[in-house]
């Protein structure tokens, strides 16, 4: 077949190869901004599918109905504590902002006897409240030129804030095209692959889809525990805006083993304020009551469910969310998923090569043989 290649047909398939290149790098351009948000959207979309299901076939409304539907009911899932969570934090950070200025103004700022006994920082932060405490006026212009100074930071925060929003927002709209036309989606994209890989590739869509739903499931159901006990924890501790950290709390909580960090750190914050007993108990709480549900729930849902070693899937939450942002959390356990079953379809495809007993035999010398030296010799 080689010799039957011309220059003119050469040059023909090097254009072709070219144009499909640019025009890949182009499309990837276009859908840069989309790529996370769809991704988002699939995950969404094939967790919750059974549910649309249910409206579309056993209730048997239209699929643009059922999937409006779930749509909408994610959108609220997910707005509902967002705006929520958005208004206590504003309302929480303009009283801290209000009750800062009120006490420079007075000259009484102060923070608890237990900082400023530290050894070597103490001292420094006496020195620190009394230069605040002595010019007040002073002090107060000094924050307004250094927050003059660094609007840009905000500028850049908000343009953070628009996107994700933005993002947000677009996930949603797509996860009502992932729902409507997710099965004919689906199904291109696996005969589109089993043209390129073989029938082998409905192996690994299997793997990809059961990894997909154990992580959500798993990585979700652990962090919306623990958020709730950790709320319980906050409310009877007297911590300040419960609410708000439950919902921080949830957010962490996504991470593992990420938990400590919030229920520990409002615990310290208590201790620093005086309150003992308070601090003491919700730090009994959280190691005893909270982070057991990580222990539990994690490992059950995940593993029991993949039959994957969770520490392949610990790595690659953890692995994913370094390498890809929040959506990594879901990325990274597949990719390794995929890997593994490639690897176990190998192993099993060579199990008799591998595994396979060599026969040993005695020469003259009563020295082994293996079977490959006998070949040799004869």
């Amino acid at each position: 077949m080689i010799e039957n290649w011309t220059k003119e047909f050469i040059i023909q398939r090097l254009l072709a190869i070219t144009l499909l290149v640019v025009l890949f790098i182009l499309c990837f351009q276009v859908v840069q901004f989309f790529i996370v948000p769809a991704l988002w959207a699939a995950i969404l979309a094939y967790v919750t599918f059974p549910v649309y299901k249910f409206f579309h076939e056993k209730v048997r409304l239209s699929s643009d109905f059922s999937a409006s539907i779930m749509t909408v009911s994610i959108s609220l899932m997910i707005g509902v504590p967002l705006v929520i969570g958005i208004f206590i934090l504003q309302q929480e950070a303009l009283s801290i902002i209000s009750n800062l200025i009120y006490r420079i103004r007075v000259g009484y700022v102060d923070v608890p006897d237990s900082i400023k006994d530290l050894p070597i920082l103490g001292q420094q932060v006496k020195d620190i409240l009394w230069r605040i405490n002595k010019n007040p006026e002073g002090t107060l212009e000094a924050f307004r030129l250094w927050v003059q100074s660094h609007l840009y930071y905000g500028k850049v925060a908000l343009d953070v804030v628009f996107s994700s929003f933005a993002k947000l927002g677009m996930a949603l709209m797509t996860l009502f095209f992932f729902y409507r036309d997710g099965t004919s989606l689906v199904r291109q994209i696996r005969q589109a692959l089993r043209n390129i890989i073989g029938n082998r590739i409905d192996g690994y869509i299997d793997s990809v889809g059961t990894t997909t739903r154990a992580v959500v499931y798993g990585i979700g159901l652990t962090a919306l525990a623990q958020a709730i006990l950790a709320g319980i924890g906050y409310y009877f501790s007297g911590s300040p805006s419960p609410i708000l950290l439950t919902i921080l709390t949830f957010v962490v909580a996504l991470i593992p083993f990420g938990t400590p960090f919030a229920w520990g750190a409002v615990s310290i914050w208590l201790l620093s304020q005086g309150h003992t007993a308070e601090g003491i108990g919700l730090a009994l709480w959280g190691v005893l009551v909270i982070s057991w549900v990580d222990n539990l729930i994690r490992p059950i849902v995940i593993s029991g469910a993949t039959k994957i070693p969770f520490i392949i899937i610990f790595i690659g939450v953890l692995g994913g969310l370094t390498a890809f942002g929040f959506v990594g959390l879901f990325i990274g356990p597949v990719v390794l998923a995929i890997g593994l079953a490639v690897w176990r379809e190998w192993i099993s495809q060579h199990k008799n090569e591998i595994f396979a007993p060599q026969e040993i035999v005695l020469n003259d010398n009563q020295n082994p043989l293996s079977v490959d030296e006998r070949t040799e010799n004869n």
